[in-house]
């Protein structure tokens, strides 16, 4: 049966610039190609609600189990490279922070990534651009499986907003998050994607970090 907006399934997946070098992934041998240290897993999300590129999302609805080599030019995936973005930044915001800018380091600025272009007397040239921006990319997706079960679709939306396993339960319709108190106003700004996707409320509760326990 083809997927439809607000499945969930399964993939593994490489993404490589166009006749280039693999940028990203969640198979460990093409993984290892940029990060030898990181460590692969499954990758679940929910069509539709921007959990992956745009891109792809809306090639697969309508799709079925299988593999796809999907093509995508930069609109449909990182966005063009935009001019505005590369811009002066004085270098007593570098010595401030104690830091010292080279051409090609990466740098973060108040949550903004920026590569240093380059250095010049007191003035460094950083470009806010995504790296990939511009660039046409090509993803092999492998559709593993519709994801039916409940507990893992749960999973997959708190590791997507939260980058780690969080303790919950679903009860009378609720989906009761168990988390530690500097993500509890956080997590509220998800309530509505969670009713909405799921159907479920979503009802947080504070616990104890120093009687915290892993999923």
């Amino acid at each position: 049966m083809p997927f439809k907006q607000k499945d969930f399934i399964e993939v593994e997946f490489t993404g490589r610039i166009k006749d280039g070098e693999v940028f990203d992934s969640n198979i460990k041998k093409e993984l290892e190609k940029i990060n030898a240290n990181a460590k692969a897993k499954p990758f679940i999300f929910c069509l539709g609600e921007d959990m992956f590129l745009k891109g792809i999302e809306d090639f697969l609805i309508n799709k079925k189990i299988g593999k796809y080599k999907i093509e995508l030019s930069p609109e449909k995936a990182f966005g063009k490279r935009n001019s505005n973005l590369i811009q002066l930044i004085p270098m007593k915001i570098f010595k401030e922070q104690k830091a010292e800018p080279i051409p090609g380091a990466m740098f973060n600025f108040d949550g903004r990534p920026a590569k240093i272009l380059t250095v010049s007397g007191g003035r460094v040239m950083a470009d806010f651009n995504n790296p990939l921006a511009g660039k046409t990319v090509v993803y092999d997706i492998n559709v593993k499986r519709k994801v039916d079960d409940l507990d893992e679709k749960i999973k997959a939306l708190i590791d997507f907003f939260f980058k780690k396993e969080l303790k919950f339960q679903v009860k009378d319709k609720k989906i009761i998050l168990h988390i530690e108190k500097a993500l509890v106003d956080y997590s509220k700004i998800f309530k509505d994607k969670f009713k909405d996707v799921l159907g479920l409320e979503l009802e947080i509760q504070e616990i104890d970090n120093s009687t915290k326990k892993s999923q």
